[in-house]
């Protein structure tokens, strides 16, 4: 079997309320989420030894274990002991501890490969079970469409429709981890979880102008505490909000990464060549989310 390639795209919360900090600790949410058409990359060698190597730009970024053993131990306990895995290597292209859901895209793509290269264990293993598994972003980083998600991130609602919104990341290279964001979170205790599992579901949005009216009056929660651990945060959207053409900057998941929207392509690559030119030390990217 040849090699199999998956994009781990980066997962840009376009929307994140707090709804509040559940008796286990941690957080209820609901988030609306999107991935742009660049990512890190998983290769998988089926023929290759089971070995794992990690190269790219932030490879010597990556700190303690990696979700990519995480999902291969949780594929190798939920029966799937005979799956050949073989040779990974993992393209490391985006910043790690970004606000771009890096390491849960690595694990899913790697679910994804893993799955492709053992077509035998369809309906045998339950590759959802096993994401939720790993971690709350992996669920949605296995479908890897533009989604609702609710719960810890775990409950997953496809969106019916959504245009490509063409995109600026900026991330002004440090890290920020999102357990300390949320530790810094002014969230209500839940002692009940009825009710708190779904939230509003955005309609289907057929223009870019949809989305922007949409998620406009809906903040992201986690920007206060991120912009206080990181005050940086505030010139990456400063930068953002100036740029010729923007329609909305915001902060994505715990950041510290940020995001424009744009009308064009065209002038979000405009846009990031300008951003490049006067930050030349900060990962600046152009793309579209879908």
């Amino acid at each position: 079997m040849s090699v199999i390639c998956e994009l781990a795209a980066a997962k840009v919360n376009l929307t994140l309320k707090v709804l509040g900090r559940r008796p286990d600790g941690y957080h209820q949410l609901h988030s609306v989420v999107a991935f742009a058409a660049l990512g890190d990359c998983v290769r998988l060698d089926p023929s290759g030894p089971r070995t794992l190597k990690v190269r790219g730009p932030f490879a010597d970024q990556i700190d303690g274990g990696n979700l990519i053993d995480a999902a291969i131990a949780g594929l190798l306990l939920s029966g799937g002991t005979g799956a050949t895995i073989g040779a990974i290597t993992l393209d490391k292209n985006l910043p790690v501890a970004a606000g771009l859901g890096g390491g849960s895209a690595d694990a899913a793509a790697t679910l994804r490969a893993i799955a492709k290269a053992n077509p035998q264990l369809a309906g045998k293993v339950d590759w959802a079970q096993i994401a939720r598994a790993v971690g709350a972003d992996v669920s949605v980083c296995l479908a890897q469409r533009a989604s609702h998600v609710a719960g810890l991130g775990e409950i997953v609602s496809p969106l019916a429709q959504i245009p490509p919104l063409p995109v600026v990341l900026v991330n002004p290279g440090l890290k920020l981890a999102t357990a300390e964001v949320f530790a810094h979170v002014d969230a209500p205790r839940l002692t009940d979880l009825s009710g708190h599992g779904d939230h509003e579901v955005p309609p289907a949005m057929a223009t870019i102008s949809d989305v922007v009216d949409w998620i406009g009056p809906r903040a992201n929660d986690l920007e206060l505490p991120a912009r206080r651990l990181a005050p940086i945060i505030s010139d990456v959207l400063s930068c953002l909000d100036s740029a010729s053409g923007v329609l909305l900057a915001r902060l994505s998941g715990s950041g510290p990464t940020c995001f424009g929207l744009f009308v064009s392509l065209t002038e979000a690559e405009a846009a990031a060549d300008t951003i490049r030119s006067r930050q030349p030390k900060w990962w600046v990217a152009a793309s579209v989310l879908s």
